[in-house]
């Protein structure tokens, strides 16, 4: 269940989505937060330049690594503006983080791509995370907050 502390770092996840867009890059964000509470560490996407593996929940998984004893690790919270992709999941499980809220699902993401004639067939199946991690507690889409992330993706697939 999305708690309203939840949806105050979904909404931060948005934020960092839409930075992303106004820098020319795909429109998602992400944000690692401790056990207590704190911002550990954000990011956005990267992708502009032809580099597609650099997805915030990727870049967060990197940092943890670098900076997080296992059991920190285990104890953070992923907030993100879209649902994993399989490569972030997996990333996610092996680095062993916790619990994974988004503010929107592949399927919607799927769905609205759908709507505006956007080519589906990528490389990736777009799996959900249940499809690719066990033992993960995850939570989402937020109703709300979906909607203002399909607002940017509408702005990212017009340009």
């Amino acid at each position: 269940m999305i708690t309203e502390t939840d949806r105050a770092y979904l909404k931060r996840s948005v934020e960092l989505a839409e930075q992303a867009l106004n820098t020319g890059n795909s429109p998602f964000g992400s944000v690692l937060v401790s056990q207590e509470g704190k911002i550990l560490f954000e990011d956005h996407n990267h992708d502009k330049d032809g580099d597609r593996t650099q997805h915030p929940e990727y870049a967060v998984v990197k940092w943890a690594l670098e900076h997080l004893t296992e059991e920190e690790r285990r104890n953070t919270v992923v907030y993100t503006s879209g649902e994993h992709c399989s490569m972030c999941s997996s990333a996610h499980a092996l680095a062993g983080l916790g619990r994974i809220v988004y503010a929107s699902s592949s399927a919607q993401l799927r769905a609205w791509q759908k709507e505006l004639s956007v080519n589906q067939s990528g490389p990736l199946k777009g799996l959900s995370i249940e499809d690719v991690v066990n033992d993960t507690p995850i939570d989402g889409p937020d109703q709300e907050l979906s909607e203002a992330v399909k607002q940017l993706q509408i702005e990212y697939y017009k340009k």
